[in-house]
């Protein structure tokens, strides 16, 4: 997502239908980065919201009414002095920069005409909201740059307003091929970094949408590319601004799963199969994008207890299920020691006293076999030791299988719990995910979140080796 030149251009055409020639009827300052312009124009009232913050600044139009703090800030009172009631008589865009100017005429104190040009500069932290004279003069801005925080531009009262070319990059509206793949060109970096970091008003975003309108492979070198292939991208480049300098806009956002993941002021074509959500006003699209963005951010904070629970009892229960797993597959030397019982009942008169081993014919696969012996015990105790250990596998087997159900069965709930509160966008939605914690036994009532108790105890079997194994519910350890 970005708030890039193109979606600016797409805004600034909008703005020129809407609120040109309006009258300014109420300046706010609901936030500290914020303002708020109630305009009245031939077709109705609008009101303009601007702000200016570092992490997420903007500029739409909009039906909502802001609160706005008793004692209004400085800033907000210089503005109502000086163009409350004046009139916008222009509204400008800097070749496709990130910069709207809004040209007000206004009465001052003589009863003379005058006129002075706010301006907003969208560009992520560096934004700002700028006061200038007719002079373009700075009278005052919502942030004071010193040289201490910019040796580029200070942005303080008294100084000259200038847009910084720090970047020195091309104006995309009026380029030739020639100086177009000159730029490209020279310039050993994937595609899409080359064209936003040459030509203004471009977004990462938007650079892959050119890319991707091209059928270029975007991951190729951008002087890499053959004299077929340039001319190809500076079609659709063109073919692109052309549609910019138009007013041939399409605004829209991609939702996934309802959620909205991206906006633009053009088609966006290289999202395949999401869902795009249309609408003629650019000042729409915005609004409901960050309203909607807001939203699922929020529900992420507030869900953020409630993954760490599930994610550590997930966590737990795998842990578990895999031992159990491994546990089951011990058992599986049952029918060995049962076959050693049996044979020994048959063929333990064959046997030596003292003997550790005695070889049979084992009956059931026709093959001899070894059977290990305890030399202080008799073949017939030897067989009753093989039956014992039989039986505690067998019985350790059907418990563990059991287990093994239930533990499979509690990591498939916490999954699915994990997936609601991946997709939860209501506050009502968190509150029955956490009913849920609750009666599974993995929240206190408190909202502490509590290791789930079981009444049934622990149990044990003797593996291959000879270890006393104990597993239980919520443990389980290895005794030698």
């Amino acid at each position: 997502m970005a708030l890039d030149g193109i979606v600016i251009a797409a805004l600034l055409s909008e703005l020129r239908e809407k609120i040109l020639g309006s009258r300014i009827y109420k300046i706010a300052q609901p936030e500290n980065d914020e303002i708020m312009l109630t305009l009245k124009a031939a077709k109705g009232q609008y009101r303009l919201l601007i702000s200016a913050d570092a992490s997420l600044p903007f500029l739409y139009l909009t039906d909502v009414n802001k609160q706005s703090p008793m004692a209004a800030p400085g800033f907000c009172m210089l503005l109502r002095k000086h163009i409350q009631n004046g009139r916008i008589s222009a509204i400008r865009q800097p070749s496709l920069e990130r910069i709207l100017m809004f040209d007000i005429d206004h009465l001052n104190e003589m009863g003379d005409m005058c006129k002075k040009t706010l301006v907003v500069e969208i560009m992520g932290k560096h934004s700002n909201i700028i006061f200038l004279d007719d002079k373009d003069m700075v009278i005052d801005s919502i942030k004071h740059i010193s040289s201490a925080v910019s040796s580029v531009r200070e942005v303080l009262p008294g100084r000259s307003y200038f847009i910084p070319n720090t970047l020195d990059k091309k104006d995309p509206l009026n380029i030739s091929l020639d100086s177009f793949g000159e730029t490209i060109a020279k310039k050993p970096m994937q595609l899409a970094k080359a064209i936003y970091t040459s030509f203004t008003g471009f977004s990462p975003q938007s650079a892959q949408e050119l890319i991707y309108r091209s059928g270029l492979d975007p991951d190729k070198s951008a002087n890499a590319l053959s004299a077929e292939e340039m001319r190809h991208l500076y079609n659709n480049f063109i073919w692109l601004m052309d549609g910019v300098k138009a007013g041939d806009f399409a605004p829209n956002m991609i939702l996934k799963d309802s959620l909205p993941v991206d906006f633009s002021a053009i088609e966006l074509k290289g999202y395949g199969d999401l869902t795009p959500e249309k609408n003629d006003s650019m000042s729409y699209i915005l609004e409901n994008f960050y309203a909607r963005r807001n939203v699922y951010t929020k529900i992420r904070q507030k869900s953020a207890d409630l993954r760490r629970i599930v994610a550590t009892a997930l966590e737990r229960n795998v842990k578990k299920y895999d031992l159990q797993l491994k546990q089951l597959k011990d058992t599986e030397k049952k029918e060995k020691y049962r076959i050693y019982g049996e044979l020994l009942n048959t063929y333990g008169y064959g046997a030596k006293p003292g003997a550790r081993s005695l070889e049979a014919d084992n009956y059931y696969t026709g093959e001899k076999i070894t059977i290990p012996l305890d030399p202080d015990l008799t073949a017939s105790e030897n067989a009753k030791k093989y039956f014992d250990r039989y039986g505690k596998l067998k019985r350790t087997e059907e418990a563990l299988s059991v287990q093994t159900r239930e533990t499979k069965e509690e990591i498939d709930h916490l999954e699915s719990i994990q997936a609601s509160l991946d997709i939860a966008l209501l506050e009502n939605d968190l509150t029955e995910i956490r009913l849920e914690l609750v009666e599974a036994g993995y929240i206190h009532k408190k909202g502490k979140d509590k290791k789930k108790e079981y009444k049934s105890k622990p149990f044990h079997y003797i593996n291959s080796d000879g270890f006393h194994i104990y597993v239980g519910k919520t443990t389980s350890k290895t005794i030698i």
